[in-house]
């Protein structure tokens, strides 16, 4: 309340999310009495609730059995609008990974504010009323507002439109509705009183004026003003790369080390800052304030004081460092490894075989190119390439472009051929693919087929990729190894605990072919993990979970050790952030895992000189316990029983 300066907490998510207050979304109703907003159940279901300024409470709209969102308040006062979805399960849940391909659909509906009102979708009656008796009805409930929530339950009906993945939903003039179908980013607009659905215009966020006139979207990185119902092609560009602003950085920084404290002293898990003196650990870095020169001495101020906490997940962003911001140049890649041969660079491993996955594009091995190790890289784009010189020099701002190479069997230029190629951007994909199939090559050949190998990168989206990729066409074998070093963590790994538990359950025959077992995709024989300290937070949930639930043996280091994620936090005034670690495991033993990680039942060491000579040791190490394991409990081999024959009763 501004005039009595006065502020009044509403109400509270009983379960915290991802982002910054990004579930719980509010809109006024036209006499500015009711707010009406979404709140996170427990569930992590929304319920939308409305909050009555004079009575001072909370009513809820939805029941709580669907996940709704985007209430929206009807400008003329008589319908409330909001998204709700029933198939929102397995999506709401978003601290599981097993949620990755999973989409929710959602429907409109409107509940009648008043329990006079009528449907809007009511079959018409033949004697309408009258032009003039409309008018007159109309200005009688112009300036007549109110909300009566007896049974407003029973009020909500579905809006005739079909089911779709839709956000962003705002309430215009005259009946119509407009959202976001996130499909094909299109802002669609819909009329309760025509019953018409438009297509208005490619966008990836809107916002109307409060006086629903115009609208304000975002199409790919620019910003448009249109008047509301007008077609896209009358939109106006906004000349935002125009605006530029005039800041003294230095005058920001005292600023920005206040709200770092600040952040972490609203969002850190424990309220008790680890026992730290959290006003204190504020006063004592900041003596060093007036003597920064830069950004980056901010950034490390700011680790100084958050190392006092003693957590991981602990960083500063340097997206505020804009001093010292210098443009990229895309050098291009061609996809190998090279070595010094008779004063020329020879191609002594070329990357690739997996062209027909998006990303994982090899130069070198494209149709019609034809180049093989141990050939010499002698030119490019014409300018002669040598020992002495860098390599990397003849391919600046190559990345994406055809480049002709000059390649042949001889140093000496005999028998060369001039070839187009494509550079890429990065080798990373590449190699680390590479990487995972030859320790699937090694695996198959060391247990005769019999043992599957699978890597994982983290337990989020590309972790869930690889896990489909590689799991399910080995879910014949009859152990497994999962490989997750290097994991970047993500979410909490329960799809692949799910399907390395599952139980056989039986067989199913057929008149030709094998017989089908179930589950399909699942492996009943031994299981080992690689682990190394190089895998972290969901790195370090996956083999704590693969231990508690007595999946297998875990071969190799002990893992980072940081189960306090982060979730979202304001940036800074200049677009930089820092993180307040907010949430933490534990179970009936305490707090686990943070600043101690998962060991290994089995240890082995990753010596430099066994990987230099091409060795990898914890593989090695994990092919032999899954040997071992599988010859003293191989997995029963079910024998399908004789065929019933009837008998004659």
């Amino acid at each position: 309340n501004i005039p009595k300066g006065e502020v009044v907490k509403i109400d509270q998510d009983e379960m915290y999310a991802p982002g910054v207050y990004r579930d719980m979304i509010g809109d006024w109703s036209k006499d500015s009495k009711w707010l009406v907003y979404t709140k996170k159940l427990k569930s992590n279901f929304t319920q939308v609730n409305l909050y009555s300024l004079e009575t001072g409470k909370q009513y809820p709209v939805t029941d709580g059995l669907s996940h709704a969102s985007s209430p929206t308040f009807d400008p003329e006062g008589k319908y409330l609008y909001f998204f709700s979805s029933t198939d929102a399960g397995p999506v709401v849940n978003w601290f599981a990974q097993s949620n990755q391909d999973m989409q929710m659909s959602s429907a409109i509906y409107l509940a009648t504010l008043q329990k006079d009102s009528p449907s809007p979708f009511a079959a018409k009656s033949d004697e309408e009323n009258s032009e003039e008796e409309k008018d007159k009805e109309d200005e009688e409930n112009e300036d007549v507002f109110k909300v009566e929530l007896e049974n407003i339950l029973h009020r909500i009906i579905d809006v005739p439109v079909s089911e779709g993945e839709y956000t962003n939903l705002i309430a215009g003039n005259d009946g119509w509705i407009y959202y976001i179908d996130r499909k094909n980013s299109q802002v669609m607009g819909y009329n309760i009183h025509e019953r018409e659905k438009k297509e208005l215009m490619n966008a990836r966020s809107f916002t109307l004026t409060s006086d629903r006139k115009k609208m304000l979207y975002q199409n790919d990185n620019n910003w448009y003003i249109v008047d509301v119902g007008k077609e896209e092609s009358a939109a106006k560009k906004l000349k935002i790369n125009e605006i530029q602003l005039k800041t003294d950085p230095s005058k920001e920084w005292p600023h920005i080390y206040e709200e770092a404290w600040r952040v972490n002293r609203d969002y850190f898990y424990d309220p008790g800052m680890h026992g730290a003196d959290w006003q204190a650990v504020k006063e004592k870095y900041a003596v060093f304030l007036p003597d920064l020169a830069s950004r980056s001495d901010l950034n490390r101020l700011i680790q100084w004081m958050g190392s006092e906490l003693g957590v991981g997940h602990h960083r500063v962003s340097n997206r505020g460092d804009q001093l010292h911001d210098t443009e990229s140049i895309p050098g291009g890649l061609l996809g190998a490894d090279y070595e010094i041969k008779n004063n020329r660079y020879q191609f002594s491993k070329i990357y690739g075989g997996l062209n027909w996955t998006p990303g994982l594009v090899s130069p070198l091995t494209q149709p019609g190119i034809n180049i093989t190790e141990g050939e010499y890289l002698l030119a490019v784009d014409g300018k002669e390439l040598t020992a002495e010189m860098n390599l990397f020099s003849l391919f600046e701002n190559k990345a994406g472009k055809i480049v002709e190479i000059t390649v042949g069997p001889n140093a000496d230029m005999e028998n060369s051929r001039i070839v187009q190629v494509t550079p890429i951007s990065g080798e990373n994909a590449l190699r680390n693919r590479y990487w995972v199939e030859d320790n699937l090559k090694k695996v198959h050949a060391a247990t005769n087929g019999k043992v599957a190998y699978v890597y994982v990168p983290n337990t989020g989206r590309s972790g869930h990729a690889y896990f489909k990729r590689y799991f399910f066409p080995q879910a014949d074998k009859k152990a497994i190894i999962v490989d997750e070093r290097y994991n970047g963590g993500g979410q909490i790994a329960d799809y692949y605990i799910d399907l390395l538990m599952r139980p056989y359950q039986s067989h199913w025959n057929f008149r030709y072919g094998n017989d089908l077992k179930t589950p399909s995709a699942s492996i009943q024989g031994p299981k080992v993990m690689i682990i190394d300290e190089n895998a972290g937070s969901g790195g370090d949930m996956l083999p704590w979970m693969f231990r508690k639930f007595d999946v297998g043996t875990l071969v190799g280091k002990r893992t980072w050790g940081g189960l306090v994620g982060i979730l979202g936090f304001p940036e800074f005034i200049d677009g930089g952030s820092v993180t307040a670690p907010n949430v933490a495991i534990w179970t009936k033993d305490g707090f686990i895992v943070e600043n101690v990680g998962v060991p290994p039942d089995i240890e082995v060491e990753q010596w430099p000189k066994d990987v230099i000579e091409g060795k990898d040791p914890q593989l090695e190490k994990a092919i032999e316990v899954a040997l071992k394991k599988l010859k003293e409990n191989p997995p029963a081999t079910p024998k399908r029983p004789p065929y019933p024959t009837r008998v004659n009763q």
